[in-house]
């Protein structure tokens, strides 16, 4: 698979559509890309011509129009597109967080139980969260690892939220004879 360099700007309006689509099944507006964006309309149109070459978008003309990722779109977002994924709740400030999947959960510096940080790969919006907020990550299927910690930064191009971890669980089991 040949790999797409995207500018941040690119990544973040095709996030922005493939979760806007995720919720609608639908073409989405670039009016409503520009909103949550906070860009202007026109470059969204500029932005989706270029996209359009890269074959990330499809355009739909016509007064229910809009635009639609392709299936390379996730594969350049690295986001997998799966029929029934595994589901691993995600609360913020002890609310349920709706319209996100947890994609993925990376830990450094184990070894270092202050330094440790928990890289959280969100799909869907991430706009609501904000330094020191906290979050609850798991029980995850397999392992039932569960991450209790607060928000010290995020990035919003490639959808990670970076906790500082401050409780880590994943209980052991008695070997099934």
């Amino acid at each position: 698979m040949s790999s797409i360099e995207l500018t941040p700007s690119q990544k973040n309006i095709l996030r922005t559509l493939t979760t806007l689509h995720k919720e609608s099944e639908d073409t989405i507006k670039g009016e409503d890309i520009a909103e949550q964006v906070d860009r202007n309309p026109g470059t969204i149109r500029n932005q989706m011509q270029s996209l359009k070459a890269l074959q990330l978008v499809e355009g739909v003309p016509g007064p229910k129009g809009g635009y639609k990722p392709t299936a390379t779109a996730y594969e350049a977002l690295e986001i997998q597109q799966m029929d029934d994924p595994a589901s691993v709740p995600l609360t913020h400030e002890g609310e349920d967080a709706e319209d996100v999947i947890v994609e993925e959960i990376d830990l450094s510096s184990v070894h270092h139980p202050e330094l440790c940080r928990a890289e959280v790969h969100i799909q869907g919006a991430i706009d609501a969260f904000h330094e020191d907020d906290s979050v609850t990550v798991g029980p995850t299927p397999l392992s039932k690892l569960k991450i209790e910690g607060s928000v010290d930064g995020k990035d919003d191009t490639d959808n990670i939220l970076i906790l500082r971890i401050d409780d880590m669980v994943a209980p052991a089991e008695e070997p099934a004879h």
